[in-house]
């Protein structure tokens, strides 16, 4: 039984930066995909990043493109989110799912999900 775990939400002022954490557990971490995606009050989740199960290859959303980068460490069973230069319009419920091997850009694809944190960005 795959368990996600999110960490590193809070409260920050406009221009500053959060270091999300997702760590896996009950299985290989190295055998999964790992996407993060957000979902503001009132609108739909979509895709923030997503990165492969060896970290080469990733993707990002254009919103958060030179912003946000995403890593994983397959030792420690995390995936890594560094936000940076935040704006408002980053507030949301940050979640993390795991999918094997490659990642796509569609929730609906990925097998397991965490209970997501909160990122709120004051202006």
């Amino acid at each position: 039984q795959v368990q996600l775990v999110e960490s590193g939400g809070g409260l920050v002022q406009a221009g500053g930066s959060l270091r999300l954490s997702c760590v896996l557990s009950g299985r290989s971490f190295s055998a999964y995909a790992m996407g993060w995606f957000r979902q503001a009050a009132g609108k739909e989740r979509e895709i923030v990043s997503a990165i492969n199960w060896n970290g080469g290859s990733a993707h990002y959303a254009d919103s958060v493109k030179g912003r946000f980068t995403i890593s994983r460490d397959n030792a420690k069973s995390t995936a890594y989110l560094q936000m940076n230069s935040l704006n408002p319009e980053d507030t949301a419920v940050y979640y993390c799912d795991a999918r094997t091997v490659k990642y796509s850009v569609y929730e609906k694809e990925y097998d397991y999900w965490g209970q997501g944190t909160q990122v709120t960005v004051s202006s």
